[in-house]
């Protein structure tokens, strides 16, 4: 599809309503949603993945799929460098007694091809963001179902790109869940549920924080090319990660999409870089979203040690307001409803948290052996986007609307994919210029 074209089916199917969008999509929030979740995927043929990405979350996901029900089967890795995928492989035969057989682990920028033709039913998409449309792109056309991590985009071309691809899976009746995993926790689907029944009255505002230390950084060294480095340091390159409001704070965007029931239509935010050593990114943003009914939510997040840490979100309404986790308020502050805890997960309150990595494939092999597909792209599209928003406005100092955004030509990294240089600016984005 070429470039106008693309363009010109965005603007027909996306703009035009073909996705859930403004006025029409503020009405879900009205909308019922069970929150009973199986605490396994039922039995059926045996399923086979592949990973594509084989860092800690990479590995992570692999595991979580494995213990997400019977008859499931982990066949086929697949990454840029070998190191990372041995540390994976040995990693999945010391946690759960796999051994992946090496003509299925696969080498190199084109190693996700080889995953995807390696006789998978699911790919399991967990590089760096930057390469999630081209792989999420490849794996929909091969007609694998998929779980993709978070975000799946660093900018507004890939962000076309997974909504174009996300309906093309949709026609197909593959299956599709991302790694929003408050969307998959039980507390959080059920205070969801209390909201969108009217429990804090209309929706007039939210709050959400990601305020912590810094994350991590990997050191260049003398026998690596620019274009390696650059990947192992990959959450430190906007190009790669998107900046850290896009890599990590999502969550938190994602669920005011959620709960709101739609996503901004502009953003005002600004931005800094105080005492980041590595890399070309921001290390703190605060960001002024725009609703539609003129409802605001207040972003911040932060990454910079010795600072006060604050992972928080809110949401007032009419007539009261919630945590969105477990807890609705009265606008006085006093407690109205609370999810009920067992006494044991009253003692464990990361409980829901770490379960919800593995509900996300419980629902999707559950959606795959049931025949009753599920497409989380759009949902995940838009919180990537949302994301954006506020980087790109913070990097400009401009107002960013979501229709110019959505439309916009902006594509980040390099060309060409080999291990040499890389040729791409490394200026650090200044306000006003």
């Amino acid at each position: 599809m070429s470039k106008h074209s693309r363009r010109d089916f965005i603007n027909k199917t996306v703009l035009a309503g073909g996705f859930a969008l403004a006025a029409g999509a503020i009405s879900c929030r009205k909308q019922k949603q069970t929150f009973d979740l199986p605490l396994t995927a039922p039995d059926g043929p045996v399923l086979k993945a592949g990973l594509v990405g084989c860092g800690s979350r990479g590995t992570g996901a692999a595991l979580n799929f494995l213990d997400a029900g019977p008859s499931l089967e982990l066949v086929a890795l697949g990454d840029v460098f070998d190191d990372k995928l041995q540390k994976c492989r040995a990693n999945i035969k010391k946690e759960r007694g796999i051994e992946i057989d090496s003509e299925k682990c696969f080498v190199g920028f084109d190693a996700f091809e080889k995953v995807i033709d390696a006789g998978v039913d699911i790919v399991l998409l967990a590089t760096p963001p930057f390469f999630r449309p081209e792989h999420f792109e490849a794996a929909v056309k091969a007609g694998k179902h998929i779980f993709m991590e978070k975000p799946v985009a660093v900018d507004p071309s890939g962000i076309r790109s997974i909504l174009i691809n996300g309906m093309r899976a949709k026609e197909m009746g593959l299956s599709v869940v991302t790694g929003t995993i408050k969307r998959h926790q039980v507390d959080y689907l059920a205070t969801y549920e209390k909201v969108s029944q009217g429990a804090i009255g209309e929706i007039v505002a939210g709050n959400c924080y990601y305020n912590q230390g810094k994350l991590w950084h990997v050191n260049p060294r003398a026998e690596w090319s620019e274009m390696e480095a650059m990947i192992r340091n990959w959450v430190n390159w906007c190009w790669l990660s998107g900046d850290h409001i896009v890599e990590q704070h999502i969550h938190n965007l994602d669920l005011m999409n959620w709960f709101i029931g739609t996503h901004p239509l502009k953003a005002t935010g600004f931005g800094s870089r105080q005492r980041r050593t590595t890399g070309d990114q921001y290390d703190n943003f605060s960001v002024d979203y725009v609703y539609p009914d003129n409802v605001h939510v207040h972003s911040m997040c932060r990454q910079i040690n010795g600072c006060s840490t604050n992972v928080k979100d809110s949401i007032r309404g009419t007539h009261g307001y919630t945590n969105c986790e477990n807890t609705i308020f009265n606008p006085q502050g006093e407690v109205r409803w609370k999810f009920p805890l067992t006494e044991d997960q009253e003692q464990d309150r990361w409980h829901f948290f770490w379960r919800a990595f593995v509900q996300e494939h419980i629902d999707l092999v559950t959606a795959i052996r049931n025949k009753q597909p599920i497409n989380e792209a759009q949902q995940i599209a838009e919180s990537t986007l949302t994301a954006i928003m506020g980087r790109i406005s913070a990097y400009t100092g401009k107002v960013v609307t979501w229709d110019e955004l959505l439309n916009s030509e902006l594509k980040l990294g390099p060309k060409h994919f080999v291990m040499g240089d890389v040729n791409i600016s490394k200026t650090i984005p200044v306000p006003g210029q």
